[in-house]
């Protein structure tokens, strides 16, 4: 049986259980109604990490890749939290709630509420696993080479 490990320009099913340091399950593909992860080495852009621990894996194997920050969603950028006023938000909201707000360019942004007082809440634009080590638990199911003519 052939157990070479997975190169460029294949593609890949895998499927994967995204975890934080505590076992927090942040997104699985194990999930009812949801499918493996099909994955073009080298084209589907994902975080470097998980890429990077898919190349020494082959069919059939599970492993659990660990992933430091700056390899995943990188470090939490201090000018994407800001405060704003109370009465800016909708009444009643709590910490670790998304809103959406709209950047200085137009475009809406996703925010994590992160703190709450009586006049101003703080609010995270960063995506919600920066700054955090990542655990995949991942098994490749199969995998085909792309002919390329």
């Amino acid at each position: 049986m052939n157990m070479s490990k997975v190169k460029e320009g294949e593609t890949i099913k895998v499927h994967y259980t995204g975890k934080l340091e505590d076992g927090t399950v942040f997104d699985t593909s194990l999930a009812e109604g949801r499918e493996p992860l099909v994955v073009t080495l080298g084209e589907t852009p994902l975080i470097p990490g998980f890429v990077n621990g898919l190349y020494e894996m082959s069919v059939g194997e599970k492993k659990t890749i660990e992933i430091e920050p700056q390899d995943a969603y990188g470090d939490p950028i201090p000018d994407l939290i800001s405060e704003v006023a109370v009465t800016q938000v909708p009444q009643g909201v709590k910490v670790g709630e998304m809103l959406q707000a709209t950047a200085p360019n137009g475009m809406p942004v996703n925010v994590t509420v992160t703190n709450v007082n009586e006049e101003f809440v703080t609010v995270d634009a960063n995506h919600p696993l920066a700054g955090k080590k990542l655990f995949f638990e991942v098994e490749i199911l199969e995998s085909e080479v792309t002919e390329s003519n």
